[in-house]
């Protein structure tokens, strides 16, 4: 590393990225993995507890006077609005004030605010502690997805990043055992075993908070903000566990970057970097969340709905059919996850959106034809998800790569705050007449409406993607702080070339 300017924002020159991106895969990096990505896992059970539960909550004698409708409606908008302002607010001091220092508070957050949901005693405070909830959640998006893409080699960062954010599914499968195993009022009495299912989210972020807190901070944020020699001890020390681990020395990285050190981006140049400079790829991660969010809800807002309406499945049993399509959902990126690596971004991108998008036209066809049954629909959905939850990951993915570092963890809270938006607020608005009204007819038209939304995003992607596997993310954005005349080798594009 070399540095020049005696003020307090030098310029330096440093390999630190190419020396991250030339790692192969070690235990440091399962570490990262395991401290950052599994809080996806609490996600998905606290989504999907809420909603199986509800009915058991709004129950005389579960210790809360309130109505199922409250909690499906106002309790969802406001966990939903929470997710939406959490990702901003938190987004915009993860950029700021680094990684590490976000995904220990929004994580504790979450915490906090499931624990004291579970001892709710009133319907206001437990709408308070939904919304604290999602605002933690919403947060954890920008922080993570930030940290993750910043610490994984380039060479695994796909199907890593798209594992992770799937794992949300192991989650939602869990939730949905879980609520039939709360909901036995022989095992547990009606005012205890709602509250039990979210102590149990609280016992599981507790263990992730001990593993996150060896999390280190990305070496990448450090560069830019001042603290050059910390990054580059970090990236020694991460150097020598992982030479000891594979047993030979390391190759040499290649390529070297120089930087201009500052401090914080203002709201309107990350607004002009994203928007000014690089339209095309905010139309594509535009495109991808909207589509994704309404293909969700068209399936999963009215799943347990369509099963009891027209299969006559018994709402206590709906746990189980869900839990099949989370198993699905998370096959997806476990197993599609390395062609997004090596396929490429673009027709695994694409593909996977537009293939899902006609699979639903198609489950909406035989479902309107009246040849499927609970066992078949939900097969259906499955093979649906399957590819839908590899291209919803792949979203996140997107969004976190193809913009400059300064600007990372506001583009992706902006984004998910897009997508969350419209899945949670438009989508019920849209979904819930079609879903509920016992038409077979409007049912499959709220099916449709997802798929063309779908289809649409990966034609789009098809045009827009980037090709960003195996690049560093320097060379597929080129920070703003990057000098011109000696940013990387490589072809990133920086805020001073066309915009793309």
């Amino acid at each position: 590393m070399s540095g020049s300017g005696p003020g307090p924002a030098p310029t330096i020159t440093t390999k630190v990225p190419a020396r991250l991106d030339r790692l192969p895969w070690s235990r440091w990096h399962w570490m990262i993995v395991i401290g950052l990505g599994t809080v996806w896992i609490l996600d998905g059970l606290e989504v999907t507890v809420v909603g199986a539960i509800a009915g058991r909550i709004a129950e005389d004698g579960s210790g809360l006077d309130i109505s199922d409708a409250q909690i499906t409606g106002v309790a969802a908008a406001l966990y939903v609005a929470g997710a939406c302002s959490g990702a901003l607010f938190f987004g915009r001091l993860t950029d700021r004030y680094g990684r590490k220092k976000l995904f220990l508070i929004t994580l504790s957050v979450y915490l906090a605010a499931t624990a004291l949901t579970a001892v709710s005693f009133t319907a206001w405070w437990f709408f308070l502690f939904r919304f604290l909830t999602g605002f933690g959640i919403g947060g954890e998006y920008a922080a993570i997805n930030s940290a993750i893409d910043e610490l994984i080699p380039s060479k695994y960062r796909g199907r890593v990043d798209l594992i992770i954010n799937g794992s949300y599914w192991l989650g939602a499968m869990g939730g949905a055992l879980l609520s039939v195993l709360a909901l036995n009022t022989d095992l547990f009495p009606k005012d205890i075993g709602w509250r039990l299912t979210f102590a149990l989210g609280v016992v599981l972020g507790l263990v992730i908070l001990l593993v996150r807190r060896h999390v280190p901070e990305s070496p990448r944020w450090m560069l830019i903000h001042g603290r050059a020699k910390d990054a580059e001890r970090l990236v020694d020390e991460v150097e020598h566990e992982v030479e000891q681990d594979i047993g030979r020395p390391l190759p040499d990285p290649a390529g070297e970057m120089t930087v201009h050190q500052r401090g914080t981006i203002g709201f309107g140049e990350i607004a002009r970097t994203v928007f000014r400079v690089y339209p095309r790829r905010a139309t594509l991660g535009f495109a991808l969340f909207v589509g994704q969010a309404f293909l969700y809800n068209a399936i999963t807002f009215g799943f347990g709905s369509i099963l009891v309406t027209f299969f006559d499945v018994p709402t206590g049993s709906t746990g189980y059919y869900f839990a099949v399509i989370a198993a699905g959902n998370f096959l997806g990126p476990l197993l599609l996850g390395r062609l997004f690596d090596t396929w490429g971004r673009r027709p695994m991108i694409a593909g996977t959106y537009i293939l899902s998008g006609l699979l639903l036209f198609a489950t909406a066809a035989l479902f309107g034809a009246g040849v499927l049954t609970a066992t078949t629909m939900t097969l259906c959905w499955c093979v649906v998800l399957f590819f839908a939850s590899a291209g919803a990951s792949s979203a996140y993915l997107t969004v976190s790569e193809i913009f400059p570092m300064e600007t990372r963890a506001m583009s992706i809270a902006f984004f998910y705050a897009i997508g969350t938006a419209a899945g949670g607020i438009s989508g019920p608005l849209v979904f819930a007449g079609l879903t509920e009204s016992g038409d077979v007819t409007e049912a499959a038209l709220a099916f449709c409406i997802g798929a063309a939304l779908m289809v649409i995003a990966g034609v789009v992607a098809f045009f827009f993607a980037v090709a960003a596997e195996g690049r560093s993310l320097e060379d597929i954005a080129t920070p703003l702080s990057a000098q011109p005349s000696d940013a990387r080798s490589g072809s990133g594009r920086g805020p001073t070339t066309p915009a793309v």
